[in-house]
């Protein structure tokens, strides 16, 4: 495979940087629980965090717990369950997916669905329902037909989001774009080019959230389109760019205004 590191846009200490996690910084396990985390993964996110004046969070539809699991001892600043719950960097935590809008009340169909098609996982995450089918991927359309079947007869204020071999039901109005604004608008963020690293379809958002912002969206894989306008081709690629950036900015002083640069 071609190494097309060299059409990255060049690190800078100005950026805020937005990570997403499973297809990004981690490969894809056949279920949520199996991820393994690299050796030295999060050291590295450690030093990023100190060289961009802790504008680093992870964006993900992990919860905020799953994500202190994953990578503990560090804890970034983060946005979970497609950013239902953040935290912020001062350790407050924040819910915009106040109530289930009846999702509790889903869990049953979705469950008797499941058990119904052998292979399928349902992750319960508390503000958002996951139905995974890494395991039957001949499922992957028709989960998300049945949810937004669901959601359709029952829950106006409910979406339904596809991303790689999985479907998801998510509180209507919270997202990666929303996580990403609302994380820019506040220190350390503010100020600065949001750059966000993503894998899939659930990332477009804060692809799109980045563009618009004036930053730039990077994209783990090859194939598909995306409003990112860059490429990785998988996450050990990823990681090696964290890397590159780190040596970047170890090699650059950084300016007091990160506004002007």
């Amino acid at each position: 495979m071609t190494d097309i590191r060299w059409r990255l846009p060049t690190p800078a200490p100005n950026w805020a940087l937005f990570l997403d996690v499973d297809g990004t910084l981690l490969e894809i396990a056949a279920v949520p629980s199996g991820v393994s985390v690299p050796d030295g993964l999060p050291e590295t996110l450690f030093l990023l965090a100190n060289l961009l004046d802790n504008a680093v969070a992870l964006v993900s539809g992990r919860t905020l717990g799953d994500l202190d699991r994953l990578f503990a001892p560090l804890r970034l600043t983060q946005a979970g369950q497609h950013g239902a719950e953040i935290r912020w960097p001062d350790g407050r935590i924040e819910d915009f997916g106040s109530g289930d809008h009846g999702l509790r009340a889903l869990l049953t169909p979705i469950r008797r669905f499941a058990r119904e098609r052998p292979g399928l996982l349902v992750e319960d995450k508390g503000r958002t329902v996951a139905v995974h089918c890494r395991q039957a991927p001949e499922y992957q359309d028709e989960i998300a037909g049945f949810l937004a079947g669901l959601v359709a007869r029952h829950e106006a204020w409910l979406d339904v989001i596809s991303g790689r071999l999985v479907a998801e039901l998510k509180p209507r109005g919270v997202s990666k774009r929303t996580a990403v604004e609302r994380l820019m608008r506040s220190a350390p963020f503010s100020g600065r080019l949001p750059v966000f690293i993503g894998d899939d379809t659930t990332d477009e958002d804060g692809f799109a959230a980045a563009r618009d912002l004036g930053g730039h969206g990077i994209r783990i894989g090859l194939t598909g389109g995306s409003v990112a306008d860059y490429r990785l081709p998988d996450p050990r690629a990823a990681r090696r760019f964290l890397s590159d950036i780190i040596r970047r900015l170890e090699q650059t002083p950084k300016r007091k205004n990160h506004a002007d640069t």
